[in-house]
């Protein structure tokens, strides 16, 4: 009789076929290139990952990068741009979606601004971040954060809003910039910027964040960037900071430049606006700060 008492139970078969299900579903679609994920604080909001899988080597504690896309919503074309880099850097990739329209109005560009409506797209964003840190089992409480085009103007707004968050900037070709002009409101300068947010903006901290700026030298069309009187986005001065996104990118520069922010500048030849032919020389940024940070805390 005593070796019946040790045949599991139907109840423990059960959950031992659970268990492994659930295991095998995470190998499947989270661990590598994941699937899609609404976000679980507000669903109307996706991304997805790339986590490379575990070898039992990895060096460092795992960090993240976070990459925002542009216009054109090409989110698992930069996951996929950054799987190697991760796999051979110790890092996740977090790719979100932020759709067109989601207050139903066709609106492309909302999430460029931070805040579109009721939505605050910084808060959904850490939000993000926060929910991939508990699937991960990893503290994300600093991470990279690299956009291109729309993207860039995503995350350069973001940079200036939550520095803190961040172990590295890098701002891809955006169409339009934010300087640090105390002479002018939201969103050409940040003269109204707590008025705006209902936080500070923090110099400080802005100046110790490693930043990167980075767009094609043949990145010349206008015809996207302009601002006109009674566009959505028009405001006085809002075509100062230059014609193209090269003479506006350098005018960012020089804006942070005079407020003491550090920024290297790539202008890379023979690149019209194409994002994904500047991963390489982010990538490059992103590897040059693991490595400057990982050293620092090894001492």
């Amino acid at each position: 009789m005593a070796h019946l008492q040790d045949r599991p139970t139907a109840e423990a078969a059960l959950q031992a076929d659970l268990d492994f299900g659930a295991q095998r579903a995470a190998a499947i679609y989270d661990v590598g290139h994941s699937t899609i994920f609404a976000s679980r604080s507000d669903p109307r909001f996706s991304y997805c990952t790339y986590a490379p899988p575990p070898t039992g080597r990895t060096r460092y504690p795992r960090q993240l990068v976070v990459v925002m896309h542009g216009t054109g919503r090409a989110f698992t074309e930069y996951r996929d741009a950054f799987a190697e880099f991760a796999k051979w850097n110790d890092c996740i990739v977090l790719c979100p979606l932020f759709p067109v329209g989601p207050q139903g109005d066709g609106n492309r560009d909302g999430f460029k601004q931070l805040r579109e409506g009721d939505i605050r797209y910084d808060d959904v964003l850490l939000d993000m971040v926060a929910e991939v840190g508990e699937k991960f089992g990893c503290d994300f409480s600093k991470f990279a954060l690299f956009g291109y085009s729309g993207g860039g103007q995503f995350v350069q707004r973001f940079g200036l809003l939550h520095p803190e968050r961040l172990w590295a900037l890098s701002i891809g070709a955006p169409g339009s910039v934010t300087l640090l002009d105390m002479d002018q409101d939201w969103w050409v300068g940040v003269r109204n910027f707590e008025q705006k947010f209902g936080k500070a903006l923090n110099l400080p901290a802005l100046r110790q964040l490693p930043v990167h700026l980075i767009v094609g030298k043949a990145d010349i069309e206008t015809w996207e960037i302009t601002h006109r009187e009674g566009g959505k986005f028009y405001m006085p001065g809002a075509n100062d900071a230059g014609r193209t996104r090269p003479e506006r990118l350098e005018a960012l520069r020089k804006s942070f430049e005079a407020n003491g922010v550090a920024a290297t500048m790539d202008l890379v030849g023979n690149v019209p606006h194409n994002g994904l032919a500047c991963c390489d020389k982010v990538q490059d940024f992103l590897a040059e700060t693991l490595r400057t940070m990982r050293a620092g805390a090894a001492r």
